[in-house]
Formats: structure tokens, sequence, C-alpha cells
């Protein structure tokens, strides 16, 4: 694949990409501090959804021969310890990486601070590396692609593992449906737990 044409076909898949983030809300503080707090499975669903698009699409580009698999390697130290970080900072920000521009775009001037937070941090550890590189965190197994754990190729084990995210995901819908989730606390508005009592307007007798 070409330079030019990865860079098209990367421009268009963000331009879904981001189309399908906002109109599915997920981007909402409160729809991701509800999936923090395990009251609201709609950013699962769309992250599952991504994840399954992308391994049949890559399936397809590998399968065909079309792209080449470079895979990272394993830190599995690293990638629990900077999860738990990620997760931390996602719940008290009410945003992640990848929402925090549509929250911006969307006019949440909060989702500005989360954006310079974010480059603070990405410039801290690119000084921090080199000393990180020594301890624990840079150990893992090499260079791994879970397809060469249960032997078989990349395109069969890619495309299997859509199916069963398809599967988990008719599941979590019939349990949890989409619309009864999405209320009008998605924007991280805390609604009260009882109905408000109804307000009266007393008659005034006139003098």
């Amino acid at each position: 694949m070409s330079l030019t044409l990865a860079i098209v076909v990367g421009i268009a898949m963000g331009i879904v990409f981001g189309i399908a983030l906002e109109k599915s809300r997920v981007f909402e503080p409160g729809i991701i501090v509800g999936q923090m707090q395990l009251r609201n499975f709609i950013m699962l669903k769309v992250f599952l959804t991504a994840v399954a698009t992308g391994a049949v699409v890559l399936a397809l580009l590998n399968g065909f021969g079309t792209v080449k698999l470079q895979p990272k390697a394993a830190l599995y130290d690293a990638d629990i310890v900077g999860g738990l970080l990620l997760g931390v900072g996602i719940t008290l920000a009410g945003a992640c990486p990848g929402t925090t521009l549509a929250q911006i775009g969307a006019g949440y001037r909060d989702a500005l601070f989360t954006l310079l937070g974010g480059l603070c941090g990405a410039v801290a550890f690119s000084y921090a590396q080199p000393a990180l590189s020594k301890t624990f965190l840079a150990q893992g197994g090499g260079k791994l692609i879970f397809t060469d754990l249960i032997g078989v190729p990349y395109w069969i084990g890619a495309l299997a593992l859509a199916a069963v995210i398809v599967v988990i995901l008719l599941a979590l819908e019939v349990w949890r449906p989409w619309r009864d989730e999405m209320g009008n606390d998605v924007d991280g508005d805390v609604l009260p737990t009882t109905p408000a009592a109804p307000r009266t307007i007393q008659a005034v007798p006139a003098e």
C-alpha cells in the first residue's frame, strides 16, 4: 500500500469513526463514567463493535496479502499498570483519548484541560521512557500475535474473534437495550432519584 493510499484510507476511516462516535453519543461524559461504574454499557458495545470491524478488515487485508502484520512486544506488566492508570484517568475526567476531541467539538470546555493534560503526559513519558525501560515494566514475552497461541492463520483467527464479539454484542443488547440506557443524563448531569414535588401557585387575595 502506497503512502498516499494509506493517508486517504486513514482519513476516510477517521471520518466514518467520527460520525459513528458522534451518533452513538459515546463521547458524552455521562456515558463514559456510567460505563466505568457498570451502570451503562453503550461505550462497551461501541468499542467491541470497533474491534470486530477492525478484525474483519485486517483479516481481509492480511488474507489477500495487501498488508503485513507488524506486532509490538507483549509487555504484560506495562499493560496492566498502564491500563489501571488509564482507567482511573478516564473515570476522573469523564473522557478517554479517543473522545476528547469529540467533546471539544461538542462544546465541552473542560475537555480542553483533558487534552492539555494528555499532551503533557505524553511529553513526560517521552522523558521518563529511558528510565522506565530499565524496570520490570519493559519485561515481556516478545512480539506475539494471538493466533500464534492457537496455531492458525491470522485471518481465520480474526474472523473467529469477530464472530465471538458479535455474539457477545447480541447478548449485551438483549440484556441492556441501548434505547433504555440512552437517558437525559448522558452529559454527566446527576438526575434526582425521586420526582420533584409539583409546584402549586397560591392566589393572593386582592386588598
